[in-house]
């Protein structure tokens, strides 16, 4: 039989740039006379900005640590072992590049089993084990922890989850089996599921303590003195920890079903992961442990040879790596300060733009439009929303006074620009007013100020093309919510030069947006791809098939909401508009909808009422659509929106909209929500074989967003 050192050994050599964790072992006397105590902290020797994770070498370091504090307390030298981390990092879990190295279904068990191996022999110590969470903690670095006999946790820890479901895989050294036995099913889904499926959402310190998961919390400050204290008190009987009774009946069964309902809702049984936790969550409800591990292991192994997992892994590192080092930025030695920004217009994406600016650059910011109650009110949104900062608690009294300083109004566009370095206009969506705002804006600011556009659809070119100096326009299409979504495409026009764009992605890095480099190609990224993405579904439904079929045959895309919702959310009108401006460039592919107009020209927002608290059609919707009598099944609908979504990204590509596939998934994600599990879209249409199909090839060589070859 294969031992966990061989098994190590064997996925060590796979990994051979593995970040090594290494785990030091120091004793110290405990106070209060409780005895001498071994601490396991792990470390891999490099600051806070590189947290430490599981690599098959690390989980090694570990078992050489156990076995020493093993014999320890076998001998009854120790009266007990704690594992903590280093300053701000517990542990983040098992390290994904790893992961992505495996060909074998037999190499991914060896993962598994070699994180079980480790992990549980702290639970079969013949002393008490103590899990110190003082920092970041996630997947592995959880779990760990989840097999020892006690847990304390920093009131101050910023970030501590079960994130796999999020990226394809399950909680496998332990999450699944152990977690719902500790703190009840109910939870245990909340915070492998949900949690997970809600964008990774992290808990905080005093979360984990009031979830039941630590048994304590203290403050960060003198955080391992006190749960040292704590650890005595424990250890000589002066405190017993008493945790709650897990509802073993029907409680559970009902979380389990409620976690499957959470999951249909958000990925539509187009992603396994969640599914498979929750079958070993259901399984783990009789307490057996042991059965627990071997169907995590297997699960761990399935899946990491799936595409889910390989996508959700891509996902990840467009958006942690990629993101960060936009392709084709120019040097960013040539960008010049900005310690003025100007914003041209007042109304909602205005201010929103002014409310950005002004929290993330911290320099004045003036709003101007063509009367002063449209100016007044867009100052006004701007002081509400610092407002809500302050009521939350996110600013101090002082900054919230200081950040409102910082925003004005004006009506005079010479003495508010005067001496801005950047301005961006927010005006109509149509070509000529664009025009005359830069004709005007051009003519008051000083040589070196940027003008940025944040058209949707318009060219950039055209928009500076009547401008003195059009080398200095730039596209900054920023997508609505301007504070939740991260994407800000930046668009160089034939003119922009490159001192100018420099300065955009400079400035797009201090707004903390993801920032990626597109041609002035019509619509430039995500609304050319949502807009042929959307005039096919509304191509289906005009030439006869129901709309509640229409929208149904999307659901296994996974997508965070129906077609017609988006809409909805996006505005009638504007999605018309953008289809208009997409027609006339590329009539042959792009369809205004005879049915849309009647709707945008009803005064409809939308195709659906909510009087039920569900979306239905709106009779008076119902009653404007003209359609014909082809009606397609599900499959054909979603046949023929895959097919015309690969044909356009395949067109994008060759225009060279972008510099690769895979900054088409990166705007996807960041951009419109596409979901993490299809790694954006290009790896979900090479999955499927839509691909070839239409394109003769596949967007991504293999290993990129798959397993190996």
């Amino acid at each position: 039989m294969t031992t966990t050192a061989e098994l190590l050994k064997g996925a060590a050599e796979l990994f051979p740039d593995e970040v090594v964790t290494q785990a030091h072992v120091r004793h110290l006397d405990l106070p209060q006379d409780a005895g001498r105590f071994a601490l396991i902290t792990l470390d891999n020797g490099l600051d806070h900005t590189k947290p430490t994770t599981f690599g098959p070498q690390s989980l090694a370091n570990l078992a050489i640590a156990i076995d020493q504090v093993e014999q320890e307390a076998a001998e009854g030298k120790i009266v007990g072992v704690g594992i903590t981390g280093k300053p701000f990092i517990f542990a983040v879990g098992a390290d994904l590049k790893g992961v992505e190295l495996l060909k074998r279904h037999e190499d991914a068990l060896a993962i598994g089993k070699g994180g079980h191996d480790v992990f549980k022999r702290l639970s079969a110590l013949a002393v008490p084990t103590f899990a110190y969470y003082n920092g970041a903690a996630m997947g592995g670095g959880v779990e760990v922890g989840l097999h020892c006999s006690y847990r304390t946790v920093s009131a101050v820890l910023p970030a501590f989850s079960l994130p796999e479901v999020f990226l394809g895989l399950v909680p496998g050294w332990g999450g699944c089996a152990i977690l719902p036995n500790l703190i009840g099913a109910d939870r245990a889904v909340s915070v492998i599921i949900e949690n997970s499926l809600n964008q990774n959402k992290q808990l905080k310190g005093e979360q984990v303590h009031e979830l039941g998961i630590a048994d304590a919390i203290f403050e960060g400050a003198d955080f391992l003195e006190q749960s040292l204290i704590w650890t005595a008190s424990v250890l000589r009987g002066e405190l017993e920890v008493v945790r709650p009774e897990i509802d073993r009946g029907e409680a559970w069964d009902q979380a389990v079903a409620r976690g499957r309902a959470f999951a249909d809702g958000k990925v539509h049984g187009a992603a396994p992961a969640a599914y498979r936790a929750l079958d070993i969550i259901a399984a783990a409800k009789n307490g057996d442990l042991r059965q627990g591990f071997d169907a995590e292991d297997q699960a761990l192994a399935d899946l990491i040879m799936g595409g889910e997992l390989r996508s959700g892994i891509y996902a990840f590192n467009l958006v942690q790596k990629r993101a960060k080092r936009p392709a084709g930025a120019p040097d960013k030695s040539l960008a010049r300060p900005v310690t003025k920004v100007g914003v041209v217009g007042a109304g909602l994406m205005a201010s929103q733009l002014a409310m950005l600016f002004a929290r993330r650059l911290e320099v004045p910011v003036v709003l101007t439009d063509i009367d002063q109650e449209r100016v007044d009110k867009g100052v006004g949104y701007v002081h509400s929303e610092i407002d809500k900062l302050l009521l939350k608690g996110r600013v101090n009294q002082d900054k919230a006074n200081r950040l409102k300083a910082l925003v004005s109004g004006s009506l005079d566009k010479a003495a508010a620009f005067g001496d801005a370095d950047f301005v961006i206009e927010a005006v109509f969506e149509e070509m000529g007013v664009k025009q005359n705002v830069f004709a005007e804006v051009e003519a008051v600011v000083p040589e070196h100020a940027i003008l940025a556009t944040n058209t949707s659809s318009l060219s950039v070119t055209e928009m500076a093309s009547k401008l003195q100096h059009p080398e200095r326009v730039v596209g900054f299409h920023f997508f609505n919510p301007v504070a939740v979504l991260p994407l800000l495409e930046i668009v160089r026009g034939e003119k922009t030069d490159d001192a100018s764009l420099a300065t955009a992605f400079g400035v797009a890095k201090k707004l903390k947006k993801t920032a990626v480099l597109c041609k002035d190609a019509p619509a430039f990224v995500v609304n050319r791809i949502l807009t042929r993405f959307m005039g096919e579904i509304q191509n289906v439904i005009d030439e006869g098939t129901p709309v509640a079929a229409a929208e149904k045959a999307i659901e296994p895309l996974g997508l965070p909401m129906s077609p017609l919702v988006l809409l909805e959310l996006v505005g009638p009108a504007i999605g018309l508009h953008v289809s208009e401006t997409l027609h006339g460039a590329f009539p042959e592919r792009f369809t205004v909808s005879k049915n849309l107009a009647a709707v945008v020209k009803a005064g409809k927002r939308g195709f659906y009422v909510y009087d039920s608290g569900k979306p239905e059609l709106d009779p008076e919707v119902a009653a404007l659509l003209v359609q014909g009598d082809t009606v397609l099944t599900e499959e054909q609908v979603r046949a023929r929106v895959l097919e015309a979504v690969a044909q356009e990204i395949g067109l994008m590509l060759e225009e060279g909209v972008v510099a690769e596939a895979q900054d088409i998934d990166l705007c996807l994600i960041t951009g419109a929500g596409w979901p993490f599990h299809l790694g954006g879209i290009t790896p979900y249409l090479d999955r499927e074989g839509v691909s070839e199909r239409v394109n003769g090839k596949k967007f991504l060589a293999p290993g990129i967003a798959s397993v190996p070859a």
